[in-house]
């Protein structure tokens, strides 16, 4: 029988967490093993990890066909795992509720929108409803993926119930891209948050990838990692989870400016075309979804400039794509000013980071409006960049991550 603590070989757990912390990987996993006994009454079997992810460059491209350039990263969601022959499943998170979800009922619930419970008996009904099997586990998870910031602590949830029904039920033959389309069809329908691909992905795949989405489905391209930066993460105040209204207006206008050219996506539409009618279209849609289509088809652009510069290590030039995007962002697709709010904790995360001694790139994160701000910085200058990062956002608000080398998984137990 596996050891009850996962005996995973260092060599793995680096692709995992980069430079990590032995000790707190261990004492993770002792807290988790505690958990399990107290909730379940038992002994886990199996140990699963599922990462957070960044978005490098493509912010708000991938709902209408764009593409995207995202990577995991070292934070992740950690579960120990028991196989269970009742249909039932059952997950447990410190200071949380018990999640409980009957394989027997797997219709979607309008009552469970925003809820864990809803991801889980999303997923489970993905797989179903394609002919993979399903069945009951119990779980002990922890995250160290901050939830509501931009990091998808919801795709990072998603992901390990998708890996754990993968590798338990399906002997681990269900490839990344399912995997990611069933982690997003149980956050769109059952969740009740539109959303893109983009999130699930990453995570999914693992490493840096480039993903392009012009046909509605992930096509992606594993690329090299990035040239010598390091990546920082700021919480810089807010929870966008009570924002989805603001987000998915995005969607929504964007969709509106290609309706005019009697197309569903921004991506089907020529940009010559668009930018030849812009007269027209100001008498027919707002001036803000103008801008941020704008944004969408030189958001394209730059996604390919950020891929060009990793293929060829270019620094320099991978350094001013994710400016331009974050530049981008700011004016044209304006999601870093939510709608009534004076407190302005994004841009002002990102003129603080500008600042900073090493810093070389600064923006907005993920859906943008409030969480979390990127910044890649020379890593020469780390220990003076802490000494920075604790001054102006104090040193629970910032993480400096490792890109992970590999999507959700089972750690192997020896």
């Amino acid at each position: 029988m596996a050891s009850v603590i996962p005996n995973v070989d260092n060599s793995f757990l680096k692709q995992v967490y980069g430079d990590f912390d032995p000790r707190f990987f261990e004492s993770r996993c002792s807290s988790l093993v505690d958990d399990f006994a107290e909730n379940f009454s038992s002994q886990p079997d199996e140990w699963f990890s599922s990462p957070g992810r960044i978005e490098i460059v493509g912010n708000h491209t991938d709902h209408n066909n764009g593409k995207v350039l995202c990577a995991s990263i070292s934070l992740d969601t950690l579960a120990c795992v028991k196989k269970t022959d009742d249909g039932v499943i059952r997950i447990h998170s410190g200071g949380y509720p018990m999640i409980t979800v009957d394989l027997n009922n797997l219709s979607v619930n309008v009552k469970e929108y925003s809820t864990s419970t809803a991801l889980v008996r999303g997923v489970a009904a993905f797989y179903k409803e394609r002919g993979y099997s399903i069945g009951g586990f119990c779980a002990s998870a922890h995250s160290t993926v901050f939830k509501g910031a931009g990091v998808s602590s919801s795709a990072s949830f998603e992901l390990l119930v998708a890996e754990i029904l993968n590798c338990l039920y399906n002997d681990g033959k269900i490839d990344a891209v399912t995997k990611a389309v069933a982690a997003h069809h149980a956050e769109s329908v059952f969740f009740g948050k539109p959303c893109g691909l983009l999130d699930q992905c990453a995570i999914s795949l693992g490493g840096v990838s480039y993903i392009d989405f012009f046909d509605g489905q992930p096509h992606p391209m594993r690329l090299n990692s990035i040239p010598d930066l390091s990546v920082v993460l700021v919480n810089a105040g807010g929870d966008h989870s009570s924002l989805t209204d603001q987000y998915a207006a995005i969607r929504t206008e964007m969709n509106k400016v290609a309706g005019v050219f009697r197309k569903k996506v921004l991506r089907d539409v020529q940009d010559a075309e668009f930018f030849n009618r812009l007269p027209e279209l100001r008498r027919k849609v707002s001036g803000r979804a103008i801008l941020r289509a704008i944004h969408f088809f030189e958001e394209n652009v730059r996604v390919e400039e950020a891929k060009a510069a990793l293929e060829n290590a270019d620094r320099d030039s991978f350094v001013k794509a994710v400016n331009k995007s974050g530049e981008s962002s700011m004016c044209l697709l304006q999601n870093c000013y939510p709608e009534g709010d004076k407190t302005q904790s994004i841009p002002s995360a990102v003129e603080i980071l500008k600042r900073m001694d090493g810093v070389k790139a600064s923006r907005v994160h993920g859906g943008g409006f409030a969480g979390t701000v990127i910044a890649f910085a020379e890593p020469s200058k780390t220990a003076a960049l802490r000494e920075s990062l604790d001054v102006a956002f104090g040193n629970e608000n910032y993480f400096i991550v490792n890109v992970r080398k590999v999507g959700a998984c089972r750690l192997p137990n020896d």
